[in-house]
């Protein structure tokens, strides 16, 4: 099973000296770049899980709402946001969609499992920062979702093919046909593959000037386009099966 995510967050870099780009615009290149999404995903019909980072959330309600309507999965990315807001926007959003939200997902900062359990979420995606010189490490991780309290831990995906984890690094800087390979061989040897992406990378550097490192502008935007279209129609050409995190784990 491909169960494939996107994590719907502003850009953190700061503008180059030449622009200027305020909250309100980076708020707008993030919808931009999910609706790209979207239309990609709409075309293949396939079903996502997008995590959208709680400080922004109630500013996106038309766009979460979208996303909702198409059949994807809407759950959190926490960022920074202590227990109550969490709470605050749990509650807002799921009387938004009339929907229960199952999923958080945390990387810098990460919450007690008992305090996310509180607050009635039923799994935890938690992923780790990419260090640059991570290919040149054997990574070791456990692989199977465990349950722990009522809450489902989900670990991030790695290659046994390669030991990369399936990080949104991994997928924008690899070979479409290398990163294809991974997924076929992890397919072999786990249940699920655990791919996640970030609603950024599909921004146009050369039309917004953000002040990021080199290797993190290429192949972004278009590129991160076109590499997803592939890889959704890979997935189509080889009928292998995608889910939503939720509709997977439960």
């Amino acid at each position: 099973m491909i169960l494939l995510t996107f994590n719907i967050l502003n850009i953190e870099a700061e503008a180059k000296k030449s622009s200027e780009i305020s909250d309100v615009g980076r708020l707008k290149i993030a919808e931009d770049n999910t609706k790209a999404i979207l239309r990609i995903l709409d075309i293949h019909d396939i079903k996502a899980s997008f995590f959208v980072e709680i400080s922004i959330a109630e500013k996106l309600q038309n766009l979460i709402k979208a996303i909702s309507s198409k059949g994807h999965e809407i759950a959190f990315y926490n960022k920074s946001s202590n227990l109550q807001e969490i709470e605050n926007v749990k509650k807002n959003i799921q009387d938004l969609l009339e929907k229960q939200i199952r999923g958080i997902r945390q990387k810098d900062v990460k919450l007690p499992q008992e305090n996310l359990k509180s607050l009635e979420f039923n799994y935890v995606s938690n992923i780790d920062n990419a260090d640059i010189l991570f290919p040149f490490k054997r990574l070791k991780r456990d692989t199977e979702i465990i349950e722990e309290d009522g809450l489902s831990i989900v670990p991030e995906s790695i290659s046994p093919y390669s030991q990369l984890p399936y990080n949104d690094f991994v997928f924008q800087i690899l070979p479409m046909k290398y990163y294809q390979n991974m997924v076929f061989e992890t397919l072999k040897k786990d249940d699920f593959v655990l791919i996640y992406l970030n609603s950024w990378q599909f921004t146009d550097f050369k039309k917004y000037k953000f002040d990021i490192p080199f290797y993190r502008s290429l192949f972004s935007g278009k590129k991160m386009e076109d590499k997803l279209e592939a890889l959704l129609t890979w997935i189509d050409e080889n009928d292998m099966a995608t889910s939503r995190m939720k509709d997977y784990i439960f």
